[in-house]
């Protein structure tokens, strides 16, 4: 019933480490889809025009993303849902639960420093999910590593085995364009931030190779070409949604080089939503009965209103507006009047969403990250863990007439799950938990300015914190021993703040009936 609809949808995350022109490709790509006109650099100029991805006051600051953001656009028939990850791995957390919600995979490569710590630690996660990746390479207007050299990195580093559908023609200053090996035709680029320009269809064993990009790289792309069929299999679709293979492009997101290829080959290969397991069982995206999960959670999209925004990913069946749907752990039904669709932080009210599509639902304090709306089933969709912190600091009031504000902020960023909070059992004091340091600035940046709180940080010297889990002597004798270490999460559970990974090796070792988890998830 819904199959066309469903069919026609790509969901994906766009995924790098910092500074490999994530964004930007971003950008070009809604570009190229008519959702924006004008491209704006990232790192902000005379002109002040941002990326429209990065739209929080914090990011255009510092040029960089903090928060994941949803961009929809329709393009050639298709609909695409693009969220845009953030690269810092200060903000790993946010990425990986993001990656619970797309059906594929790009990731940005820049070509001069190859592959990146961040980017092993991401592709470990679409591993894991054995989740459809594509490659670009970006910045080959720079010089950089050799082309060969690059994808025998990727191969290495990233546990995949690669296959070029795009091959750059010199690089830096000489990059004359890309030869599409998927379209077999070449694509001549005049470099341009700002508009599109059009390609031009070489033939390759064509006299106009020759005039269009001289003999001498004419010669060089022809024997590289050869090499690439005699290395690299044939491009394997099955392989691909499988997880084992991944195509690469080559280009600069920035000058447009290589992004319509990238587009165009996505859209034809990349899977449309896939099943999503749940506990219960695999729910199908064709299924008529609507339900989807919790992602992620945004405080002050818009400042002016202080409001939170789910955003749910629609897992099957149709979502619409004013229809009741159950709140599996709460037990209650919710009809939601104004559910939006996305271009980063300008929102529409929708009237329906499909299987693969993201909605924002206005938020009063009833969601946490997983929860699962459904149409009546009780289903519960897993894989969203909070991670074991790394960093602690005390949170403090500063202004004793800003306590309620700092409350309600600290409440609402932490619904988010950028940054846990742990109230001390020992003291009563508020700990707020990491996984990096950009983290506190972000807290501290965004409680003044949206909540009009100031606060400051006290060191607190843990090494980790832990989830413990177990019952009787056991257990109370753990709790008599380590009584200044212990502190309760938002969900009152136990956790353990180990002060050294020796103390914590210890504990485990005199406590063997108690179990230490390092994810809320068990």
């Amino acid at each position: 019933m819904y199959s066309e609809e469903i069919r026609r949808r790509r969901t994906f995350a766009i995924v790098s480490h910092p500074d490999a022109g994530k964004t930007t490709l971003t950008e070009k790509l809604l570009l190229f889809g008519g959702a924006i006109h004008v491209a704006g650099a990232v790192k902000s100029n005379k002109i002040r025009r941002t990326a429209t991805s990065d739209w929080m006051d914090i990011e255009k600051q510092r040029g960089i993303s903090v928060a994941t953001s949803v961009m929809a656009f329709d393009y050639e028939g298709h609909k695409i849902n693009i969220l845009d990850t953030p690269g810092h791995q200060d903000f790993a957390e946010d990425t990986f639960r993001t990656l619970t919600a797309v059906d594929s995979v790009i990731i940005v490569i820049d070509a001069a420093k190859g592959v990146e710590a961040q980017t092993r630690r991401l592709m470990e996660v679409c591993r894991m999910r054995k989740t459809p990746v594509i490659v670009f390479v970006n910045k080959m207007d720079r010089e950089a590593k050799d082309p060969f050299d690059l994808l025998d990195e990727l191969e290495a580093e990233l546990q995949i085995h690669v296959r070029p559908l795009s091959w750059p023609i010199d690089m830096g200053i000489r990059f004359k364009g890309v030869y599409n090996i998927y379209e077999t035709r070449l694509d001549l680029y005049t470099p341009s931030k700002q508009y599109v320009t059009e390609s031009v269809p070489v033939e390759l064993n064509s006299g106009e190779l020759d005039t269009r990009i001289g003999e001498t790289d004419a010669a060089k792309l022809r024997k590289d070409l050869e090499l690439i069929e005699g290395v690299y299999p044939p491009f394997n679709e099955e392989a691909y949604l499988r997880g084992d293979l991944a195509p690469v492009f080559f280009g600069s997101a920035l000058n447009n080089f290589g992004v319509k290829e990238l587009l165009e080959c996505f859209l034809r290969i990349a899977p449309s939503p896939r099943p999503v397991q749940a506990v219960e069982r695999i729910v199908e995206p064709e299924e008529e009965a609507f339900s989807g999960f919790v992602f992620k959670i945004h405080a002050n999209m818009d400042p002016n209103h202080r409001s939170c925004i789910a955003f749910v990913k629609v897992c099957s069946g149709r979502f619409e507006r004013n229809a009741p749907y159950l709140h599996v752990r709460l037990g209650r039904t919710f009809r939601f009047s104004s559910p939006t669709a996305f271009m980063a932080q300008k929102k529409e009210i929708v009237d329906e969403a499909y299987a693969g599509d993201i909605v924002g639902l206005p938020d009063n304090g009833n969601f946490k990250i997983g929860d699962t709306l459904t149409g009546g089933e009780q289903l519960h969709f897993r894989g969203l863990p909070s991670f074991s912190p790394e960093m602690f600091k005390y949170i403090e009031n500063i202004d004793p007439m800003k306590s309620k504000q700092l409350a309600k902020g600290t409440e609402q960023l932490m619904d988010e799950g950028v940054a846990q909070l742990f109230v001390n059992r020992f003291n009563g004091r508020k700990l707020i938990g990491t996984v990096g340091q950009l983290q506190f600035e972000v807290i501290q940046y965004r409680l003044l300015h949206e909540y009009g709180a100031s606060c400051r940080w006290d060191a607190a010297n843990y090494y980790k914190a832990c989830w413990i889990e177990g019952e009787g002597a056991p257990l109370e004798d753990f709790c008599r021993r380590k009584a200044q270490y212990l502190a309760s999460d938002r969900d009152g559970r136990l956790v353990y703040l180990a002060d050294s990974a020796y103390v914590l090796t210890m504990a485990q070792h005199d406590f063997p009936k108690l179990r230490f988890h390092f994810t809320s998830e068990f």
